[in-house]
Formats: structure tokens, C-alpha cells, sequence
């Protein structure tokens, strides 16, 4: 978060302290004369959410099990008493400092204030377990970055309390004393989650102790907010490797059973191992972000999950839930809405935000199925990561994107490979008929920078209406089509309980009028003949009732188009893409308090954010027709339920075979 300017608020001398009020009322004077109206996307939650098809029990709900509390930690912590007094085992100090170095100028202050540096940097954390005789999974989880003299571990008692309850033993890790003013250190805070894991690992050991045996360690979860929504995937990562990648000095050897990472609101890339963005592979992985978010205002965490590949043949998954009004800090209870420092509202409009008891709701509510899921085996919750309407009764109401992998995915096209249009994965092709627009191009991100999704797309716009006189006149439903090769089929055999993916994000393209099509014929062009055709125009446009007037900025259109699928004997099955995921605009965003701040931090109002639409085959072929899924040859996006618009596309694949117990959850809206 801006550590900076928090440590620099506790810092400042008491005599100009005493102004601050004057100062800060004026300020609010200043601002309420320039503050920006409220506006946001037309809610849709009343309809989207009205549904729940997931008949399990509320993963937000308390679990059976009574909770019980300790902490571990050096036994002389020099500001918190819970770490000094209280500490149920006590654990040695570690040397951060071939990972994360503090400034020469905060040296002084930092030990002064802690009483260590970070060659002696304890391991420190507070649990939340069940009374039990167990063995439990373990879950960790580690703040990200802020002011170190605020402490940030305390923050996440909400989820601790919840998941002991559910049978997990949860630990909120200590990283403040890595906190503010330092950069490029998430390596460090992996590492130093490795070495939490170490000491778990000897407190399951041991023959005393409250924990004693009773610590699943072969089923672990990280979870990580902001930096440490970054760190926790270094932390997977190196926790396969022999070595540190940027110094074979520093030897590796953890290996632990990491089942899954969770990432609320990460960064990515402030670390870079080998000065490359770093690969994850072979884990669950749920992502979570706001709209409003004020700190990590541009989506980047969205590269974590394009990166993370299943490689190893087993059962994996991967989720993005995307939280319209969510902002960055009230995903912990210390930092609550100070997104921008302890001094948030006087620059960012607290105003837009959701309620924090919804944003939290919300965390227990996916965190908690995901962790049931990955490591309780609690499969009947993962069609609410497939798409999250299925759980409708459990979302706090406010709108919500949703991205969804598994293992069992087969691309089909992606477009991050090649120039050609035409083609996608081998034994591939693209056509279109009728669009307006067609490329294949990067996804950006929403602030003015240069950075961006690193990710490739099909953008495509269409408008169905025909340029001239008779301006209701309509084509050809424009259309996209990806089409198997017959010996590709055969080599993914696709069976009746199998599913066609694909990702969209609608755009702000609002093409023209198709032309006229040209007429061929041989035309009279005598003076006579020309008049009469003008004068025919002429009526006929008078008559022509006139189309409803189209606001490109409003949305108050309803957008869907239909997907067909055709098998190898010509039949075709088709569906509204909206029974598979809201389709909806991109959720507009305005986080600064100040009129036109907005425009002029952001290109755009809104982060594009693809949709995930998984359809079930079996569906298809029951929607009459005689539609085969086992001889699915084409995959068409036909535009016939929106007369203008533009999309990206991506990710567009087959699961062959879906695991039984993912159908018998619906995943179509009713």
C-alpha cells in the first residue's frame, strides 16, 4: 500500500500536528466544490444472483468444530506482548538478507522501532485451530505492504475464526518488520513463508505441544494479499527449486505439499526472478480483486493467473472472481478503506465503495469453498467457480466477473502464438462472415502505461444493420467460427459429458452500417429511371419508422448473442450465451474523489475482465436437432441478439470428458 506516506504521518512534529485539523477542514471545503457525482454500471445483481442451484451447505457459515487460539514467535518481541509473553512455541530468528535489504537512511529508525534488524528477523504468527484431535490442513496467509507501525496480521481474524471452525488450522503470518519503504523484497516475503512452513512442519513433529500430530502437512494452502498476493506464488514456485534463481548460494530445500495459492489483490512482477515474470504450475489457484480497488488500481494480478499451467496430469483448477465496488484494504480489518494512507478520503471517493462486512462476507464466502474444494475434497462447491450465479444467494449483492481453467481443458484457440487469423491451435481454423472488425491483439490494462495483460486476444465487432436509406434494414447475423479438423476431434475424443469454454469481455466498439451491397445488375440510366429511383428512396425513408435512439455510454441495451455448435453431419444445437455467464458492459470505475481525476489517471473507467462461459455438451444435445457431441466439428459465436457491438475473445477449448460430479451441479442459468 503507500507505506511512505504513512510512515511519514507518524513521523511529522507535534507542532505542526496541531494544524492538521484546520488544514484537513479547509482541505474538505476545497474538495467539496470539485468532488465528482456518484455514478456506477447498472446493477444487474437482482437478476444475476437470483438463483442457487449449489445445494451444499454456505462455505461462509461456522463449521462443527469449537476454536482455539495461540501464537508462536521469538518470546521477545520488543512492541506486541502476544509475541513476547504469549508465544505457545518459540522459534529462531531468521537472516532475510540475501532476499530483502532495508534503505541506509530507515536503518536506524527500523531497529529503533523493532529492535532487531533483518538479519535476525523472527518467525512470528497467530493461530486459529479446531479442538480436535485432527490431522488439519494448514492454511497460511501474509499481509502485504503498509506502514510498519501499523501491524497488518490481525487484519484476517475474520477468516482465521471461520476456517478453524471448518477444520483447517489457519496462521496469520508476521511480515511488518519488511514493511514500508522497501522495494523490490517479495522474494524475501516468499522465502520467509517457506521458513513459517519449516517451523510448522517441526511443530507437527514434536511430541509436545498443542499441535503435536496434528497438522495435515501433506495438504497446504498460501494465501497472500497485495505484495503478498505476489509473494505467495514465488513462495510455490520456489518451493520446487534447489536453488535461489538469482544466487545458487542460497540453497533450497523446502518441498512441502502446497495444494493451492490464494491471491487477494496482488501485485505481480515487483520481483522478477531471472528478470522474467515467474512461472507457477500444478497448483489451485483463486485470484481476487475490487473494481474500486485504490491501491493496486490496475488488475495485474490477472498475469499470475494466465501464467499458471497444469502440467503434472492431475486434477487442478484456477479461478479469477472480480468484485464490482470491492477496494483494496477492506479485505483486512486493519487497513479497511485506507487505500491511499491514513488521509484515503480526502483523495479517493470512499463513497463508491461496497459495505466492508459485504466485501468481507464475500472473501469467507469463495476463500472458504475454495479451500474445501482443494483440500477437503469438496467438489459440489466448484461449480461456483465455473460460474459464480450458482451460488447467487450467497453473494453480497453487487456485480461480479469470473474467469474459470481446469485441468481437463483443451485449447482450441488462443491467439498468443502467430499473425494468422485463420489459424489456431494445430488442426484448427477461423473464419468469419460479416464482421466489421477482426484482429488479434493484446488485452490492456486500464491505466495510461504502456504495461498490460500480456495476453492476446480476438477483438471482433459487428453491426448488423445495412447502410442506406431504409435505416432498419438488417444483413446476415455477422458470426465467428472455430472449426476442429476431423483428425483433431478423433485425438481429443469428446464425449457427451464434455464442455465448450471460452472467455469474452464486451468492448466499447460501436461499429457503422454495414455498406450496400453492390448490385450487379444492368441498370436503365435514362434521366427518367434515375428520378424515379430517387423519388422511391425518398418515400420509402419517410415511411421507414425511425430507429430508437442509441447512447454509446449508456447501458441500456441488452447485449447477448447465441452460441452454435455443429457436428460433422451438418446438425446444429444452439443457446444464448447469457444461460452460461452474465453478458454484460464493462464495469465502469471512478476511485478519485476530485471530478476528472479519473480520465486523467486512467484510459479507460473500467479493467476488461473476459467473462468464462463453460457449456456442458450434454445440454446441446438435448436442445432438439439430433446435435452429436461426440462429432463436434465447429464452434460458431453468431451476433443475432445484439444488432452492433464488439468483443474480445479468448481462451476458446474443450474439456473432453467432465469429472461426473461437476454435471450434476447445473451450470446453465434456469
Amino acid at each position: 500500500m503507500t507505506a511512505l506516506d504513512a510512515h511519514a504521518a507518524h513521523h511529522r512534529p507535534a507542532r505542526r500536528a496541531a494544524r492538521w485539523p484546520l488544514l484537513a477542514t479547509l482541505a474538505g471545503v476545497a474538495l467539496a466544490g470539485c468532488s465528482q457525482a456518484l455514478k456506477f454500471s447498472k446493477d444487474d445483481s437482482g437478476t444475476v444472483l437470483a438463483y442457487q442451484t449449489i445445494t451444499a451447505r454456505n462455505p461462509a457459515e461456522p463449521g462443527p468444530f469449537a476454536v482455539k487460539h495461540l501464537y508462536y514467535g521469538s518470546g521477545t518481541d520488543k512492541r506486541r506482548a502476544e509475541y513476547r509473553d504469549s508465544v505457545t512455541y518459540k522459534t529462531k530468528t531468521v537472516d532475510v538478507t540475501p532476499f530483502a535489504s532495508v534503505p541506509p537512511a530507515q536503518a536506524g529508525d527500523r531497529k529503533d522501532f523493532f529492535g532487531f534488524d533483518l538479519k535476525s528477523a523472527p518467525i512470528n504468527g497467530r493461530v486459529w485451530y479446531p479442538d480436535g484431535p485432527g490431522p488439519y490442513p494448514l492454511v497460511l496467509i501474509v499481509h502485504g505492504n503498509h506502514s510498519y507501525e501499523e501491524f497488518s496480521d490481525p487484519g484476517y481474524a475474520y477468516l482465521g475464526e471461520l476456517m478453524a471452525s471448518r477444520g483447517f488450522v489457519f496462521a496469520s503470518v508476521d511480515e511488518n518488520f519488511i514493511n514500508g519503504g522497501i522495494s523490490a523484497e517479495n522474494d524475501g516475503r516468499a522465502w520467509l513463508m517457506l521458513k513459517h512452513l519449516e517451523a510448522w512442519r517441526r511443530f507437527n513433529d514434536s511430541s509436545a505441544g498443542p499441535l503435536s500430530h496434528r497438522i495435515d502437512m501433506q495438504n497446504v494452502v498460501l494465501m497472500g494479499h497485495s505484495r503478498g498476493g505476489e509473494a505467495v506464488a514465488h513462495a510455490a514456485a520456489f518451493n520446487r527449486l534447489k536453488y535461489y534463481p538469482d544466487d545458487f548460494r542460497q540453497k533450497f530445500d523446502f518441498n512441502f505439499a502446497i495444494r493451492g495459492v490464494v491471491a487477494i489483490a496482488p501485485v505481480d512482477g515487483q520481483y522478477q526472478p531471472t528478470s522474467r515474470l515467474e512461472p507457477l504450475e500444478n497448483v489451485n489457484y483463486l485470484l481476487i480483486h475490487g473494481s474500486h480497488d485504490g491501491d493496486v488500481s490496475t488488475f495485474s494480478g490477472i498475469r499470475q493467473y494466465e501464467r499458471l499451467r497444469f502440467t503434472d496430469g492431475q486434477e487442478h483448477f484456477k479461478s479469477i472472481l472480480y468484485m464490482y465496488r470491492a477496494n483494496h484494504g477492506q479485505w483486512n480489518t486493519v487497513w479497511n478503506n485506507k487505500d491511499n494512507g491514513p488521509r484515503s478520503g480526502r483523495s479517493l471517493d470512499l463513497r463508491t465503495l461496497i459495505a466492508p462486512e459485504d466485501q468481507r462476507e464475500f472473501a469467507k464466502v469463495v476463500i472458504s469453498a475454495f479451500l474445501e474444494a482443494t483440500l477437503h475434497g469438496k467438489t459440489e462447491y466448484l461449480p461456483l467457480f465455473r460460474d459464480h450465479r450458482t451460488a447467487g444467494h450467497w453473494l453480497p449483492r453487487t456485480m461480479y466477473s469470473t474467469r474459470f481453467q481446469e485441468s481437463g481443458y483443451r485449447p482450441l484457440a488462443e491467439f498468443d502464438d502467430d499473425v494468422d487469423l485463420t489459424t489456431g491451435e494445430p488442426g484448427v481454423t477461423i473464419s468469419a462472415d460479416s464482421l466489421t472488425t477482426w484482429k488479434e491483439n493484446v488485452i490492456p490494462f486500464r491505466g495510461r502505461g504502456t504495461d498490460n495483460q500480456r495476453n492476446n486476444a480476438a477483438w471482433i465487432g459487428w453491426n448488423n444493420r445495412i447502410a442506406g436509406p431504409d435505416t432498419m434494414r438488417t444483413g446476415r447475423p455477422a458470426s465467428f467460427t472455430v472449426t476442429l479438423s476431423d483428425s483433431l476431434a478423433r485425438a481429443l475424443g469428446i464425449t457427451e459429458s464434455g464442455a465448450v469454454y471460452f472467455s469474452a469481455a464486451v468492448t466499447k466498439d460501436r461499429p457503422g452500417p454495414r455498406a450496400l451491397p453492390r448490385d450487379t445488375t444492368r441498370r436503365d440510366t435514362s434521366k427518367a429511371a434515375v428520378e424515379a429511383r430517387r423519388k422511391a428512396a425518398a418515400d420509402s425513408a419517410r415511411r421507414a419508422p425511425r430507429p430508437p435512439k442509441y447512447n454509446a455510454d449508456a447501458d441500456t441495451i441488452p447485449f447477448d448473442f447465441t452460441v452454435e455448435l455443429v457436428d460433422s453431419d451438418g446438425r446444429v444445437a444452439r443457446m444464448p450465451a447469457s444461460r452460461y455467464g452474465p453478458v454484460r458492459r464493462a464495469l465502469e470505475a471512478r476511485i478519485y474523489r476530485r471530478k476528472g481525476r479519473d480520465e486523467q489517471r486512467f484510459a479507460n473507467l473500467f479493467e476488461y475482465v473476459p467473462q468464462t462461459y463453460v457449456l456442458p455438451l450434454a445440454d446441446f444435445a438435448g436442445a432438439g436437432g439430433g446435435f452429436t457431441p461426440a462429432k463436434l466439428r465447429a464452434i460458431r459465436l453468431v451476433f443475432d441478439r445484439t444488432v452492433l457491438g464488439g468483443l474480445i475473445v479468448d481462451d476458446i477449448g474443450v474439456n473432453p470428458a467432465m469429472d461426473p460430479a461437476y454435471l450434476a451441479m447445473p451450470l446453465g442459468h434456469p
